[in-house]
């Protein structure tokens, strides 16, 4: 398996936050569950003309093989087949919409084809690294063609920006209400400003970087009461803990713990 990725240059930093790419032919299980982490992403599959999307009931069903994805609220089901050769993008929370130029939010736990955001360019840029001889020449290509195209997009919202700091501050106590009372606009223009930027609502961002803060206590595998997670990441009771935990990853946190793998958001689904 090889697996590379980088932090972008200076014209990208504030709106990339990652770029990867991953041979992966001989994954030792088929289907994988991905995490939600709030973040917009892009992958482009250079292997094979389509990405495959992985249904409940356990069928699966053929995509462009180069997607936005976008920001998700829980987690979805990927077909393994797919990272034999795939590069991608992670974007920066508000960070995306200078490369979509549309509303955030209309991404939102949807996978949309590449084609219809970039139109030819998506071509032109999946043909380029299918060329390209190296993983690091692959993620050179894919920096350059986004410094190339995007660098000189608009500038990222600095109300939203405000608002992402203080959440990540106190990641456990968000108050949606307090924020927005910071920046001058009422609650509710804060909130849809936040989710056209970010593409999802204060409060839906706020639960998911409280669950990721969990994921990187479980991920690191410190034994700790569960009671005390729970009251240190914020929820009302264990209880509270347990359903939420749930709702974003489909399984419990001690079947999580048991199904760790390389990366926090990624364990195996069968």
């Amino acid at each position: 398996m090889i697996y590379v990725e980088r932090k972008p240059g200076p014209a990208l930093q504030g709106h990339v936050r990652r770029l990867w790419y991953t041979a992966a032919p001989h994954v030792v299980y088929r289907r994988e569950r991905i995490l939600p982490t709030g973040r917009v992403q892009i992958i482009l599959n250079l292997a094979r003309d389509f990405v495959l999307d992985c249904q409940d009931d356990g069928t699966d069903r053929r995509l462009p093989s180069s997607l936005v994805v976008g920001a998700r609220s829980s987690y979805e089901i990927v077909d393994t087949s797919d990272m034999a050769d795939l590069a991608g993008i992670i974007f920066e929370a508000g960070g995306f919409g200078s490369f979509a130029r549309d509303a955030v939010d209309l991404f939102s736990n949807q996978n949309i084809a590449l084609d219809d955001v970039w139109g030819t360019r998506t071509r032109t840029l999946r043909d380029r690294l299918r060329e390209l001889p190296s993983p690091s020449a692959k993620l050179d290509g894919l920096e350059s063609f986004l410094i190339q195209h995007f660098a000189t997009s608009r500038p990222r919202n600095r109300i939203v920006d405000f608002a992402l700091g203080r959440f990540a501050q106190v990641p456990a106590a968000c108050s949606v209400r307090e924020v927005a009372k910071s920046t001058g606009w009422s609650e509710r223009r804060f909130s849809q400003i936040f989710r056209e930027e970010v593409g999802l609502t204060p409060k839906v961002w706020c639960r998911i970087q409280r669950f990721q803060w969990v994921l990187e206590r479980l991920h690191a595998g410190v034994e700790v009461p569960w009671a005390e997670v729970a009251l240190d990441c914020g929820y009302y009771d264990q209880s509270h803990f347990a359903n939420e935990f749930r709702a974003f990853s489909g399984i419990d946190a001690t079947s999580y713990s048991g199904l760790r793998s390389r990366w926090p958001n990624h364990i195996p689904a069968e």
